[in-house]
């Protein structure tokens, strides 16, 4: 046992937390216990982007996961928390190249090669950034099995599952319309589309016949559209086959305005009679609805743009112009040669990339695929099963289940630099395809796809590639997957919760994890989501720096419900930190107040006075509360629970009790209350251990203790012999009376300074004897000149009244005491208890909550719900008897 120095009068992060941490890393204390007997529990954790530094969210969702594993790790299981990062394909690759402009450099001024080596250069960077981050904020990460995505076992799982998607039919090349980032000049997944209201306009033109034909009185057709720059790819004219106005026409060619080329009006399902004229244009390139229309009637596919979204030589005249500055070149030719009828301004709902932030172009591509269909229907099947992820809250499988029923097929290739490189290559000559792990034997002869996976495909498997897989005898694999809890934020199910399901089904025969856990976002006070627009955001290692790392994981804790969003305020982190230093003053007088061979052991139980009875049983209720919201994951009831025992319970009342023995002359006494407080001190540390590490660890180490850290120290369990609903019952009252007291003595400015002479009519026998049997604290707490416990006492007229459980109490303080103030007070408070009467009564009125709660919290209410009533009558009593004293 080695104890640190004393603890200094005031708490400190800046003293507690430096270099406590690199003592657990380097002490292995994070590690697998290696007890094959033990229980695994494992977690890996979210692995965040390589882009740049971690903001309060991953300071939540990681505190979350490391509350769990912290827990998990005392209570004996052999725990691994798996650290990693993700490569993050678009969005790393998009601030590299910002960089590099800032240098008047390109990517293509490089090259493939030399770009990537830049990647890896700002990987690094911004790993070694987290991997500070995560060590302030306290982190149990198992450092030695740290994975990237990006890594050379993780690139061989990835291989591994394409050749094999591909080889089952699941993977396909094939060119669709797919979303276009014009800026990043790649491919985008529909769930990396951000809509968004912009400002447009609907543009009504003239297709004219070509024959003479004439429509409602017209030569021409009216044609609207919100993208008049795709116009050069028409190849058709389409109305719906029920339509009769149009039926006539079915067949019949009109002249594409300012290009000349005839187009035919054809028939088609897809077209809804009753939008705008019913008719509408075709352009298979720039479309996805119009491009299955266009596989319908094998019609042309005419692409009219470069990969950066500026014109091609489709376009005609407009080639080489950016596409909105076409837009605005065929608007003003339309005008001018007549074909326009009309401009209708709009608000439309138009896709953005979520990376670059560009408007997404709808483009023409030969892309590679993943078939979703079989593996969706896999994934809503396993959940109809014992073996289904549970998700928390639960609302959440909706989420799931409703995307997973309407899935597309995944566009997994990216025309990007930076990423995994899709295992295909080419023949030279015959353009064979060819789909391995490695390389053809006669590599001379092929090329390799240029193209990179979508990130999230690597991050998909993410749960049992970092553990060793595709190697099944792997010992990670076998003994941690698959994994506990999944914590994440509730965003992210589509991109990424949905796909390690499926995969994992796909690849490993279970799910990835038993419980995923899902958390909302972190707003600003005024409840707006952080953004560098708003300059809202918050760093954490800026409150970190303030409040210190305990401070922030109370604060992320204490307000944390599953799938709900949390406001941060330095309101609230300054009580994250007030609660702490509470807990620092307590355990600094606990520990002088202790001597050199107190151990944290109680003394023998018949040697137990009712505060200590009390302390230790309302310890084990706490002790069961918060393994019970853990179990839950209700954190913020956690946190209730812990700090409404020690603030209140420990702190305000006994230390405060246990002083009489500390200061008295009884030795065994003091020796006693000694141990109890050693022992309690103990288990209250290592319960918060999990949530606030540093300064637990710290309070700890300065005390009695056996073992190295808490970090391995055993989590404390239930005593069910020591809970003593009497003992409880009984300091209760005491607690009750005390605070009638004190509260009556305030609101009459009567000092504890002064005795006061203080009558208690008991109505209930039990609580005489309780009130008799501990009249040491009512002397200590009330400082009476002349206490009477009796039923047989008579209320004086011009005295304050307290109605408590099972008695009626009086100051008579005759000289400082208006009889109408003393009413109006008890009149308040009349309005109270009718109030909780209401509250008790409706609730013990609901026969579902009757019929589903546990028997002993009806129990419960019910005596309540009977103690308020019978408070209420006492004291409209005794405004009746005021009233008529007056």
């Amino acid at each position: 046992m080695t104890r640190e120095i004393a603890m200094s009068t005031k708490y400190d992060p800046k003293q507690v937390e430096p270099g406590r941490y690199e003592t657990w890393v380097k002490k292995g204390f994070f590690k697998p216990n290696n007890n094959k007997k033990a229980k695994p529990y494992s977690i890996v954790i979210p692995p965040p982007n390589v882009t740049g530094k971690l903001h309060l969210g991953h300071a939540w969702d990681t505190t979350l996961q490391d509350m769990l594993i912290r827990q998990k790790r005392m209570q004996g299981y052999d725990t691994l928390w798996l650290p990693g990062m993700d490569h993050a394909g678009i969005a790393t690759q998009a601030k590299v190249e910002a960089r590099l402009a800032e240098q008047g450099i390109s990517r293509y001024d490089l090259g493939r090669e030399k770009f990537v080596d830049k990647v890896w250069e700002w990987k690094d960077e911004y790993a070694d950034i987290i991997h500070q981050q995560w060590a302030k904020l306290g982190l149990s990460l198992d450092y030695d099995r740290e994975r990237f995505t990006l890594d050379e076992g993780l690139n061989k799982a990835v291989r591994k599952v394409f050749v094999s998607l591909y080889e089952k039919g699941l993977i396909y090349r094939g060119e669709y319309i797919i979303n276009w980032d014009p800026k990043a000049r790649t491919a985008l997944s529909d769930i990396e589309v951000i809509h968004k209201d912009d400002k447009g306009a609907f543009y009504h033109v003239k297709y004219p016949f070509t024959d003479g034909t004439t429509f409602d009185g017209k030569d021409y057709i009216e044609i609207a559209t919100t993208r008049p720059e795709t116009m050069m790819g028409d190849v058709a004219v389409a109305v719906n086959p029920s339509d009769e106005r149009y039926k006539d026409l079915v067949g019949k060619e009109v002249i594409l305005p300012l290009q000349g080329r005839h187009i035919p009006i054809i028939a088609d399902q897809y077209v809804d009679p009753e939008f705008g004229t019913g008719m509408v244009k075709i352009t298979p390139a720039h479309d996805p609805n119009d491009f299955q229309v266009g596989n319908r009637h094998n019609l042309e596919r005419i692409n009219t743009m470069n990969e950066d979204a500026t014109m091609n030589a489709n376009a005609g005249k407009y080639e080489g112009m950016d596409r909105f500055e076409a837009r605005k070149a065929i608007v003003a030719d339309l005008e001018d040669q007549g074909y326009m009828l009309r401009v209708e301004p709009i608000v439309h709902s138009v896709g953005h990339s979520e990376r670059t932030g560009v408007q997404v172009e709808a483009r023409l591509s030969t892309q590679w695929f993943v078939k979703m269909k079989p593996l969706a229907e896999m994934a809503l099947k396993n959940q109809e099963t014992e073996d289904k992820v549970h998700f928390q809250p639960s609302r959440f499988e909706h989420t799931f289940t409703q995307w997973m029923e309407n899935v597309h097929d995944w566009v997994i290739s990216r025309q990007l630099w930076w990423g995994h490189q899709i295992p295909a290559w080419y023949h030279k000559k015959t353009g064979e395809v060819y789909v391995g792990m490695e390389a053809p034997a006669d590599s001379e002869n092929w090329e390799q796809e240029t193209d990179v996976l979508d990130t999230w495909f690597s991050s998909a498997l993410w749960p049992f590639s970092t553990m060793g897989w595709p190697d099944t005898d792997a010992e990670d694999f076998k003994r941690y997957f698959p994994t506990n809890t999944l914590v994440t934020g509730y965003d992210i199910i589509f991109f990424w919760v949905s796909r390690m399901i499926f995969q994992s089904l796909e690849f490993t025969g279970k799910r990835p994890f038993k419980d995923v856990l899902l958390h909302g976002l972190i707003r600003d006070e005024q409840g707006r989501k952080m953004s560098k627009s708003l300059g809202n955001g918050i760093d954490p290692m800026d409150v970190i720096d303030k409040y210190g790392a305990d401070a922030l994981r109370w604060f992320l804790t204490n307000g944390s419900t599953p799938g709900q969003d949390i406001r941060f305020s330095y309101t609230k982190m300054d009580a994250a930190w007030n609660f702490i230093n509470k807990i620092w003053n307590a355990s600094r007088f606990v520990i002088m107040n202790l001597d050199d061979n107190t151990q944290p052991t109680l003394p023998p139980q018949a040697e137990w006075k009712l505060a200590d009875k009390w302390i230790i049983s309302r310890l084990n209720d706490t002790i069961k509360d918060v393994n019970y919201f853990f179990d839950k994951f209700e954190f913020g009831e956690t946190d209730r629970a812990l700090y409404n025992f020690i603030w209140n319970d420990f702190c305000d009342w006994y230390i405060e009790m246990a002083k009489e023995d500390l200061n008295g002359n009884d030795a065994q006494a003091k020796k006693n209350t000694q141990q109890i407080l050693c022992y309690v001190l103990d288990k209250i540390l290592r319960l918060l251990h999990p949530i606030m590490p540093f300064v637990t660890e710290k309070i700890w180490l300065t005390m009695p203790h056996e073992g190295e850290t808490l970090v391995t120290a055993t989590y404390p369990t239930v005593d069910e012999a020591v809970i003593d609903r009497d003992a409880e019952e009984q300091m209760e009252n005491l607690i009750e009376l005390i605070k009638a007291v004190r509260n009556n003595r305030a609101e009459v400015n009567a000092p504890m300074s002064s005795a006061i002479d203080i009558l208690i009519k008991t109505t209930a026998p039990a609580t005489k004897e309780i009130l008799e049997s501990n009249q040491e604290y009512i002397q200590r707490f009330c400082h009476p000149k002349k206490l009477v416990i009796s039923p047989e006492v008579t209320a004086p007229t011009l005295a304050m009244t307290s109605v408590i459980t099972g008695a009626e109490v009086y100051l008579p303080l005759a000289d400082l005491i208006d009889l109408d103030e003393e009413i109006a007070r008890l009149q308040k408070e009349v309005t109270k208890l009718e109030s909780e009467v209401a509250r008790g009564t409706k609730k013990l009125s609901n026969e579902k909550f009757v019929a589903n709660a546990p028997e002993a919290i009806v129990a419960k209410e019910k005596e309540k719900l009977a103690g308020y009533q019978e408070k209420l009558a006492a004291t409209t009593k005794r405004i009746a008897e005021l009233q008529a004293a007056k």
